[in-house]
């Protein structure tokens, strides 16, 4: 397999030294499946991108080809990397919903040329796996951590924690009891689930038996956060009192007018709401909401795919539109520039995004359920990130 990719990338790389005329942006994502809607996200932030500034940069033109990843495989990640590289010639990919989608696809980044912008993918050490990554999404150490520091100064002394077990979920645990323990509180239990994991009753019966005044919690968001905050009220632990502290991942807008009044009062940290008062967020959901059709389905993973389009294009007139995806990933290191979701920038040291982190309180205003911003961490960099 390796051969006939390196044979394949060869000829592509030959061809490439020219000035291109089409310079194409492959995108891994979940279109179909149970996580759909975030793959349709993608999709809402790239042509709500190419709406507002057009389709070519200098004297190329931008073509973005999308390839299905419907749940975590990272196989076949690989294996739609490799063929973007080398059959459709991309010079820049983009996407990946799941950590080990990312981390399976970003070995092959040096051998192909090609920088991986992630919109989503939230594990700290995903940088680490090619100096050819740059992230424009968060990482779930990122949006746990300050979680910690409002518990604190809510009076909660102990805590349950309860994550998918994989990557972002023992991430979001880690920063989370770091973060804790480190003010003084307690953890009674951590909690681990399989990915999927979507029968929450016997979980809602452990928190209630572990004595916790609060559960913190982390999963993929799709269909399972929906279960898991139904569930957490349907068995009666909001009525008893057991607060619910999590990443803005359960409760993603597309879920608050499922969830109903019953969301009403949950407490999350995030990097986006869709609610955010700024005229860069208006003009962005005024855009991305006509792409992907419906207000109801606008979530996180479209300012993700719309600020990554914003770094890509960056790399495009830095370089050119030639294939250097070492220049191109060099240009972007410390840029800064205002987003839907505020103020954000390209660390230099580790090419992860800084930016704001928000407590947000679900709240019902002008009719709809929103995710309502009440506290700001400003400029928040990656916690977890360590060195290589």
């Amino acid at each position: 397999m390796k051969s006939v990719f390196l044979a394949g990338l060869a000829l592509v790389l030959s061809n490439s030294v020219a000035f291109a005329d089409t310079i194409k942006i492959g995108v891994v994502g979940p279109f179909s499946g149970p996580a759909a809607l975030q793959g349709k996200n993608f999709q809402a932030g790239i042509n709500a991108w190419l709406a507002v500034n057009g389709n070519t940069i200098g004297d190329d033109t931008i073509e973005v080809i999308y390839r299905d990843l419907p749940a975590p495989d990272p196989a076949q990640s690989a294996a739609l990397t490799q063929e973007l590289i080398v059959s459709e010639g991309v010079q820049y990919l983009a996407g990946y919903y799941y950590t080990p989608d990312a981390m399976a696809a970003a070995p092959i980044l040096e051998e192909g040329n090609v920088p991986m912008v992630v919109f989503n993918a939230a594990t700290s050490a995903i940088v680490n796996a090619s100096p050819y990554v740059v992230r424009t999404s968060f990482t779930t150490w990122q949006t746990s951590t300050p979680m910690a520091a409002v518990a604190h100064d809510r009076g909660i002394k102990k805590i349950i924690t309860v994550v998918s077990d994989y990557g972002p979920g023992i991430d979001s645990e880690t920063a989370f009891v770091t973060g804790f323990t480190a003010a003084g509180g307690e953890i009674v239990e951590s909690v681990r689930m399989p990915m999927n994991t979507n029968d929450f009753s016997p979980m809602m019966q452990r928190i209630k038996d572990s004595g916790a005044e609060a559960v913190f919690a982390f999963l993929p968001a799709g269909p399972a956060t929906l279960g898991f905050v139904q569930a957490y009220v349907e068995n009666g632990l909001k009525d008893a009192g057991v607060t619910l502290l999590a990443p803005g991942d359960l409760t993603q807008e597309p879920d608050l007018a499922a969830l109903g009044d019953n969301a009403l009062g949950l407490l999350t940290t995030f990097h986006y709401a869709v609610s955010h008062d700024s005229p860069e967020n208006a003009a962005f959901v005024a855009s991305a909401t006509k792409a992907i059709g419906s207000a109801s389905e606008l979530s996180f993973p479209a300012v993700g795919a719309y600020d990554g389009m914003y770094v890509i294009s960056k790399m495009i007139e830095a370089t050119g539109g030639n294939q250097d995806a070492a220049a191109a990933v060099e240009a972007v290191k410390g840029l800064s520039w205002i987003s839907p979701r505020g103020p954000v920038s390209i660390n230099p040291e580790n090419r992860h995004i800084t930016q704001n982190i928000y407590l947000r309180e679900v709240a019902f205003e002008d009719g709809q359920y929103i995710n309502k911003e009440i506290q700001t961490f400003e400029n928040q960099v990656d916690p977890g990130w360590k060195a290589p």
